[in-house]
């Protein structure tokens, strides 16, 4: 869907440990982390992976955020061989082609025969860390009767209205781009010009859309299957679910890579095997609201066992993507008239 003041008052006999650095700080290293902000927030799973991970290094993580992982692959993109960062974590199997193509990242070298992932995604780059299967999200109190496929939804009262994300800067935005595509083919853009009116506004990222929901400006958002277990186990309540459709849904599996100019570099393949650990993993299901990959130290919360579990899961391969994305971009721009 994320700072420390630290004042010294030198004087007297203190004046001769000007100079000195412990061994200790002299030996720590900085690992830094480019992700997106919901992953770094108080509530998400980034102060919890850095203290874990903190314990294990002898080193600081450095998490930089920005608003989703569309918006880390341009940030890339223009920051180019001068990018201070080690590991990159947050963009999706809809992104790694290109981002292989920027010349940037090189092989993970981490065994990944601990990872689960709907379809087996494996590749030598890219790391998984998690996934979700995308899912239209509705607030039970206002809406009774729920669109049942992404026909309905598609074609349904324009007064209903869903809050979507920009699928130029946003990963969910993009996976409900492909969802559509997946489902309509050719038929994309005719299928997008009736869905306009009943999108609210399209926000860049997650959590702005997310937000505008649970304050009731809308009764829909692209969200994930899992969205509802936040409410059920942080919030108690069973209000807002996911609508399963008949179709089937997009599966986003979020992953992480190396920079080839890693300023860290075997400091971040020790952070890349680790996201498959425990220490990681059991943050995933209650901080990212998100499924695991690998093993967790405790099975997940019953709420989990009452996600709408999709029977059908769609997913592009990395190069039709790569090959096609700003083609359907474009078909999209048109069809919702936002040029």
């Amino acid at each position: 869907m994320r700072p420390t003041t630290v004042s010294m008052f030198i004087g007297g006999a203190a004046a001769a440990m000007i100079g000195f650095v412990s061994p200790a700080l002299a030996e720590a290293k900085t690992l830094t982390v480019y992700t997106y902000e919901s992953f770094v927030s108080e509530w998400g799973p980034g102060p919890k992976v850095k203290e874990a991970f903190e314990k294990t290094c002898a080193c600081t993580v450095n998490f930089v955020g920005v608003a989703d992982g569309v918006a880390l692959l341009t940030r890339l993109k223009l920051e180019g061989e001068t990018s201070k960062a080690d590991v990159v974590l947050g963009l999706d199997t809809n992104l790694v082609e290109e981002a292989k193509q920027t010349g940037l990242f090189e092989a993970h070298g981490v065994d990944a025969s601990a990872v689960k992932v709907p379809g087996g995604f494996s590749d030598t780059v890219f790391l998984p860390y998690d996934y979700g299967h995308f899912a239209v999200i509705y607030d039970t109190e206002t809406i009774k009767i729920p669109p049942t496929s992404l026909k309905d939804l598609v074609e349904g009262d324009p007064a209903q209205k869903i809050v979507i994300q920009d699928p130029r800067t946003s990963t969910p935005g993009l996976g409900l781009l492909l969802w559509v595509k997946s489902v309509y083919g050719d038929k994309a853009p005719e299928a997008w010009a009736k869905l306009k009116d009943r999108v609210l506004t399209v926000t860049p990222g997650w959590s702005e859309a997310y937000g505008l929901f649970t304050k009731g400006e809308a009764p829909m958002v692209l969200s994930y299957t899992t969205s509802p277990a936040y409410h059920m186990v942080a919030e108690e309540t069973d209000r807002y679910q996911a609508a399963e459709f008949s179709e089937g849904h997009y599966i986003q599996i979020e992953v992480a890579g190396l920079l080839k100019n890693a300023p860290e570099k075997e400091l971040a393949r020790q952070f890349l095997a680790f996201m498959l650990q425990p220490g990681f993993q059991d943050t995933i299901p209650t901080n990212n609201w998100m499924m695991p990959v690998a093993a967790t130290s405790e099975p997940l919360p019953e709420a989990f066992g009452k996600l709408v579990q999709p029977k059908t899961t769609f997913l592009m391969s990395p190069a039709e993507v790569a090959a096609n994305r700003q083609v359907w971009i474009d078909e999209w721009l048109k069809a919702m008239t936002l040029k």
